[in-house]
């Protein structure tokens, strides 16, 4: 089982952001990190700096973070609606849902700590949890 851990500066804001706004659910009520489970992955939030300190790097940095984390989706309309959700929930929006060079749909947002997120609809390959 894998995780994706988010280094954020506000966890009440993230929180909210990722269990009120997008509605992905959330796993305990711990004070300090956040879990949620992702159907296949989990999903955790843990302060910026903090998660720095853990992996013994500095937390200063911005720009481009060298990855972005795909939400897949089954449709293009289903793109829209998700990418909606996220930008109703406080997301900034990077590239608006579109046609895409290799066939599927997909656009980009930004998490409140300036993650960047895609989601996509690939009409040859599912990449998620069987139907």
């Amino acid at each position: 089982m894998s995780m994706i851990t988010l280094g954020v500066e506000d966890l009440n804001r993230s929180v909210a952001f990722y269990q009120n706004g997008l509605g992905f659910p959330r796993q305990g009520d711990e004070e300090n990190v956040a879990f949620f489970n992702l159907n296949g992955t989990w999903l955790g939030l843990y302060g910026r700096e903090a998660l720095a300190e853990d992996a013994q790097v500095s937390a200063e940095g911005s720009g481009f973070n060298s990855f972005a984390i795909a939400h897949n989706v089954h449709s293009e309309q289903e793109v829209e609606a998700v990418m909606q959700t996220a930008l109703d929930a406080g997301a900034e929006l990077v590239k608006k849902p579109q046609k895409v060079f290799w066939g599927g749909f997909s656009g980009y947002f930004k998490d409140p700590d300036g993650h960047l997120w895609e989601v996509a609809y690939n009409p040859f390959t599912w990449i998620g949890p069987a139907d």
